[in-house]
This record gives structure tokens, sequence and C-alpha cells, in this order.
């Protein structure tokens, strides 16, 4: 073995991804990717620490001896010595391993020579063995976590890499690439193994149990960086030769938007800024007074960095005046001026940060409403801040236009969301509470119109979800709402323009859900197991009952005989079928005892089969029937004996009363007419869906909806299983009856572009705009739900 060299804390992690080899597209990409993986890796890191120092305090102070008291004491006091350089050591060596992508990885070193020194052993390899077992297995445990998202991963990072997809042991950001920054990263504090051993799993608790969120993340970002956009892990089904080629390329007029399959709670959100891309150059002039965008400043900036942020500041700049140009043309189109009446005369505007401390005193006033009041809109939060600066500053007081403008988007916003939340929810109560931070949040910074992820916005998403009129009486989650009411009131309390607060307020909401997401995964996993094991039973009683057909080739059976054969004989073959397939000499024995079983009963002059009757009556015991009731079939099929025992009234009773195995998976659909165009094209898309496609489904004229998961369905069979937000079954359909259903408008795919609440009240605030401006919408059509 080698010896190990440990880096000092001033060392250099490795090559910085300025000074990489790479493209300049790949090398901006991967400076996103850096960025993210700072964001949120870094608090958890810290976290973990944190939870370190206190663990080594408390087993000092729970030690037996004086000796394990000084060594843990010692454990922290390097801890506390040297946790400054852990967190940049650890994102310096992520860094590293983006800025060598591209470069071939170095050969592995063979074993040394005859005439080579063969290197000393030391204690410390039995260390470094240790701690490589526990990486490994907290790298191998979130792989196993880390389902689709890390397959994802893998082929885009291969692109950005110009490589065949990578192994997830290889995945740059993966699991075991970030293990392996824990312990190079780990070798800066210094620790004695049992510490160091110690680290890792506060580092898997508070920073490797979130990978799956961050691997969602990553995806996305790359996603809209057009690495590999639209991309979706189906798994691969080998075609039966007996199934009728998939239509490829789908029909005209079906959406091609693409379904959203996550959780909710765990959807990737749609850009707002994507929605106004192109709407200031395509919309038509703005009146005169209209807002408009600002020059850039990334021309006048030299360093990257500073360039894309300031690319950025001017997309959403842009976004923003977009909207505030549609606010402008609706009032125009309403009182022929762009400008709001009560500007004009010569208003006193107050500064934003006056406006922010009369909102702030606001927020902290108790929300009280009288019984049969109305709840406070959006609206009303606005009317009273104005009211309380012309009590303080004069009655000519107005607020400034970009907080006007500000105030109507949100207003809008509010109505569309209030639309879609159930009446008696508690969550409307929730988002009454979050008005004016969501307010203030958005009065501050124009990025919750326009960011991919506003942290306001994401739990005012989340709230808002939690009673969702698309939910049904079994899907509340009583153990999140209580949650989000002690967040809320947290923010309430606590926020005074630091967007942390709300950054800590959906952390702790997301622990929540991704304790929900996991139960709900189990139950899934429970449902579709079953449902695949009553697609597979009756599959094989197709079989069975096929196998019987060909061995009778057409000839009849008395009515006692058959009636033996189509049913205790026909569960014989069934178990076979599906425990050892169609191939198997167990399945060859079964079909030659069928075939034997035809020619003893048809033919009334032929002679008894004692063996026959022996092998029937075994295999009748495999599948559950008793002794008696085994015997006696066994000797009406096979002749060996006349049965006295039992008569054929007795033992049709007995038939009659015992289930069939696949009786129920086996039965017939009736038949249905031929499906038209429209029906045919949904039924062509919905055979290719990924499992964990949402739907919609309505439930009554007036446009009432429920969600509902397509968790699995089989293209053999044609069924599909159903559950809810909380993974428990809903039902079982056909794929046929599904796709009429899509044609008649009964049932809709959930896209990801619409699939989160807050995401499609802003379309809809979009359209409200557009139509009161009196421009076209785009085209939305086939856009899904």
């Amino acid at each position: 073995m080698h010896a190990t060299i440990r880096p000092m804390p001033g060392e250099p992690a490795g090559p910085a991804l300025a000074d990489a080899a790479l493209p300049p597209r790949v090398r901006a990409i991967l400076g996103q990717v850096r960025a993210l993986a700072a964001g949120e890796l870094g608090p958890p890191l810290e976290m973990a620490l944190d939870a370190l120092e206190a663990q080594l305090f408390e087993q000092a102070e729970s030690a037996r001896n004086s000796h394990e008291q000084a060594e843990r004491l010692d454990a922290l006091r390097q801890l506390r010595q040297h946790r400054a350089a852990f967190v940049p050591r650890f994102l310096g060596n992520l860094e590293a391993s983006l800025a060598t992508l591209r470069t071939t990885p170095p050969a592995v070193a063979t074993a040394p020579g005859p005439g080579e020194a063969t290197p000393a052993l030391a204690l410390i390899e039995d260390n470094e063995l240790d701690r490589a077992i526990v990486l490994r297995e907290v790298a191998r445990r979130q792989v196993q976590r880390g389902g689709n998202e890390l397959l994802l991963l893998a082929q885009r990072f291969a692109v950005l890499a110009a490589r065949p997809a990578f192994d997830l042991e290889e995945l740059p950001l993966g699991p075991h690439a970030l293990c392996q920054c824990l312990g190079a990263a780990g070798e800066v504090l210094q620790l004695p193994l049992q510490a160091q051993l110690l680290l890792y799993r506060q580092v898997e608790r508070h920073v490797m149990d979130r990978h799956g969120d961050f691997a969602q993340r990553l995806n996305a970002l790359l996603d809209q960086a057009g690495v590999l956009p639209g991309l979706v892990y189906t798994p691969y089904r080998p075609a039966r030769a007996s199934a009728a080629p998939r239509r490829a390329p789908p029909a005209a007029g079906v959406p091609r938007h693409r379904p959203m399959t996550g959780w909710h709670g765990q959807a990737r959100g749609a850009a707002w800024g994507r929605v106004l891309a192109g709407l200031a150059a395509s919309a038509m002039p703005a009146p005169a007074g209209a807002p408009q965008p600002g020059p850039s400043s990334a021309d006048t900036d030299g360093t990257a960095g500073s360039q894309e942020a300031a690319r950025e500041q001017e997309g959403t700049a842009e976004a923003f005046a977009a909207m505030r140009q549609l606010l402008s043309a609706r009032r125009h189109a309403a009182t022929g001026d762009g400008v709001p009446a009560a500007a004009h005369g010569g208003p006193q505007v107050l500064p934003a940060q006056v406006v922010n401390q009369v909102l702030g005193s606001l927020q902290s006033l108790p929300l009280a409403r009288a019984r049969g009041q109305r709840r406070r809109t959006m609206e009303d939060v606005r009317e009273a801040t104005l009211a309380r600066l012309r009590a303080e500053h004069g009655p000519g007081v107005t607020l400034p236009q970009e907080q006007e403008d500000a105030f109507e988007l949100l207003s809008i916003l509010y109505r569309e969301i209030d639309r879609q939340v159930r009446r008696d929810a508690p969550a409307q109560d929730l988002l009454e509470r979050l008005q004016v931070p969501v307010a203030r949040a958005a009065l501050q910074d124009q990025a919750f119109f326009v960011a991919e992820r506003h942290p306001a916005r994401e739990l005012l998403n989340t709230v808002a979800e939690s009673g969702a009129a698309w939910l049904g009486e079994e899907d509340a989650d009583p153990q999140l709402v209580q949650r989000l009411e002690q967040v809320v009131q947290r923010v309430v309390e606590a926020f005074d323009g630091d967007p942390a607060v709300f950054e800590l307020a959906n952390q702790e909401v997301q622990e929540q859900q991704r304790a929900a997401l996991r139960k709900a995964e189990v139950s899934e996993r429970r449902q579709v197991e079953a449902a695949r094991g009553r697609d597979r039973l009756a599959g094989a009683k197709h079989q069975a009952d096929a196998a019987i057909r060909a061995s009778l080739a057409g000839r009849k059976l008395p009515q006692f005989a058959q009636a033996l054969l189509n049913q205790a004989w026909a569960d014989v073959l069934t178990l076979t079928a599906l425990r050892h397939g169609e191939d198997s000499p167990e399945w060859q024995e079964r079909i030659a005892a069928t075939t034997r079983i035809a020619e003893v009963t048809c033919d009334p002059g032929a002679a008894p089969d004692p063996a026959l009757g022996a092998q029937i009556e075994t295999a009748l015991r495999q599948v559950g029937y008793h002794d008696e009731e085994a015997g006696a079939i066994a000797r009406r099929l096979s002749r060996s004996a006349d049965d006295e025992v039992t008569s054929k009234t007795e033992l049709t009773a007995r038939l009659k009363a015992r289930a069939r195995l696949g009786e129920e998976a086996a039965q017939r659909r009736e038949p249905l007419p031929p499906r038209s165009a429209a029906e045919q094209a949904c039924y062509d898309q919905v055979r290719v869906l990924p499992f964990g496609t949402w739907f919609e489904f309505a439930i009554n004229q007036q446009g009432a909806v429920r969600r509902q998961r397509l968790s699995w369905y089989s293209p053999v069979t044609d069924n599909a299983l159903f559950v809810n937000s909380r993974g428990q079954k809903l039902g079982e359909q056909s794929l046929d009856s599904l796709g009429r259903m899509m044609a008649a408008g009964q049932a809709r795919i959930v896209t990801e572009e619409r699939g989160r609440l807050v995401d499609r009240a802003w379309h809809a605030t979009l359209r409200v705009l557009r139509g009161l401006a009196g421009r076209p919408a785009p085209e939305t059509k086939g856009a899904g739900a």
C-alpha cells in the first residue's frame, strides 16, 4: 500500500475552474454548477460541524475515565482550531473535480517490481481502511436512494465531459464524489479516527441525506442550460414478439410538454422570467410613460463573474419591465393614459425604505377578523399601507410607481392562488398571514417575479399546495399543516428584509416533506409490486387457458371432466407458469400431463392411468387443495379407480366455494367500440408515458378535478395503477379507458410547466394581464394542466 499524504490546511485543493482547459460554454455551465453546489452544500456542512462539536463535548462530559475524556477534548480543540478550512477545502475539491472533467484520470498504480522497494506498512493504513469502508457505505446508501435523478446526471455530465455516460461511482457531484471530497477535506481537521468517523456520520445526516434534492436541482439547472433538455428516464422494456409495434411519433395535436413525475413538493419550478422571454421585443410599443428596461452594465465590467451577475440583473429588470408594460397598457386602455390618475398634480413619492418600514409595522400587528368578515386581500394591504403613509406624511403621499405595479401583480397572483385553494383549507389562513411578508419580499426584490426559485415564492407555493383544490380528503397531511403553521408564524415574527428567513423556513418544511415522501414512496412501491403480481398472475392464467385449449385440440370432454380441467388443473398450470416459466422442464411436464388427461377422459375405452393420478394429486396439493379433494379430482381425471368417496355434486359444491387462482386478475373486460382518431392518439400517448406521471381527473361538471399519479402500467395487459399524493391506492383502470377519458376532456396530463400551484397561478396572472391589456396570449394548445 502507498503511504498517505496528508494535505496541510493552507495547501490548494486542486486546479481552479477558471484555469481549466474547457470550452467557454462548458466552463460557464460548470461555474453555475459550482455556485449551486456552494449554496446547497455549504450551510449543511457548517451544521454538520456544529453537530460534531456538540457531540464531542457531550462525549467528553460523559466519558468513563480521564483518558477518554482527554481524547475527546483534544479532538474538540482540533476541530475548533481547523474547522474554518474544512468547508473551503471541501468545495475546493468539488471545483477541482469539475475543472478536470475532461482530463483523463491517472492510471492505477501497479504493484512494485522485483527491484523496487516495497513501502513500509504503518498503522495509519488500517485507519484509512476503516475510513474508506465507512465512506463507501455512506455513498452506497445514497446511490440506492438516488433513483432516476442520478442516472439523468450521469448522462448530462457525460455531455459536458464529451464522453460516454458516467458510472455512478465516477459521477461528478454524485454520492461517491462527495464522499471522496469529504475524506480529503476531513484531513484538514487533523482529527483522530473515532472523531473522523463521527464527522462522516454527521455529514451523512446533514448533507448526504439531502443529496436527492441536490441532484434534482442540478438536473433542473443543466436542463435550463440546454444540456439534454427534456431528458426523461424510461426503463427498457424488451418488446414481445406478439405485441403490436408502438407508434413512435405522436399524433398531431397531442401535448408535447414534459409530464410532471415528481411528488408534490418535489416538482421542479417553472422559471417565471422564461415565460416572459421575448415579450418586450414582440409586444406592441409601450405607451408614453411606460417603464423601459435600463441599460446593461455587463459591457462595462471586465470580469466574467461580474458580467454574468450583470446579465442576470439585466434579465430580471427586462422581465419585470415587460410586466409593467402590460400593466401600463392596461391602464392606457382603461383611461387613455399610461399613468395612474393619482400620479397627476405632482404627488409626494416616498422612498422605498419608508414604505418597507410601514409594512413592517403592519406585519407586527395581530391578524384579527370578526366572524363572518371576509378575508384580507393584497389590495387591503396596499390600502392600509397607503393610509398609514398619508397619516404620517400628508394626504398627497403616493407609492413609487414600481411598488404600485408590484402590488398590482401580487393582487392578481393572490386572486389566482385563492381560486385554486379550497375555501375550508387551513392554507387559506396561512396565506393571509403571509401577505405582508411576501409583499415586503416582492417590493424589495424584483426577482420574486422572475427568478427560477425565489425563497418567498417557494414557501408560498408549499402553503398553497397543502390546501390545493385538486387534493382529496385522504390526501391531507395534518403533520405538514402543523409544521407550516409553525413556520409561517416564525416568518411573520422574524422577517425584516433578510431572504434567509424564508430559506430556513423552506428547509424546515422540506425536511417534513422528505419524511412524508419516503412514506409515500414505500406505500407506492408496495402497491406497484402487488399490481405487478396481479398482472403476472393474469398473464399466467391466460397462458394456462391457452395450453388447455391447445391440448384438447378440439376434442369434447365430458362436462364434469371439462369443469375439473378448467378449474382445478388450470390452477396447477397457472402456478407452474408463475414459478418456472413456459420454457422450464416443469412446464413441459405439466403440458404432457394435460395432453394425457385429455386422452384418458375423452376416450371411454381408455385404460386407467394410476401414475397420472398420482402426478395430478401431487400437483393439486402444491396449489393448496386438501388431500381428500386432490385425491377425488385426480381419480376423476385419470380414471385410476372408481370414486365412491366423493360424489359429483359434493365435489362441484367444493369447487364453487373455492377461490380460483387468478380468477379476479383474469376477468375479461367488456368489448368496447373502436377508438376514434382522437382516442387513438391519446391511447398511443399514454402507452409511452413515464411511470409517475400525474393526471387530473374531472369529478363534476363544475370543473373540479382530483390529481392521481400513474404509478405503473402494463404494456401487455393495459392495466394501470393510480395512487394519491400519499402513495395510497386509488384504483386501477385500463389504458384504453384512460385514453378515451383524455379525448373526452375528463382527464389530462399535468405538465412540469403547470405542475405547481404557484406556477399555474402565474400563468393565469399573465393571461389576465394580456387580456386586460388587449394583447393576444401566446398559443398554449396542448400545454396540459
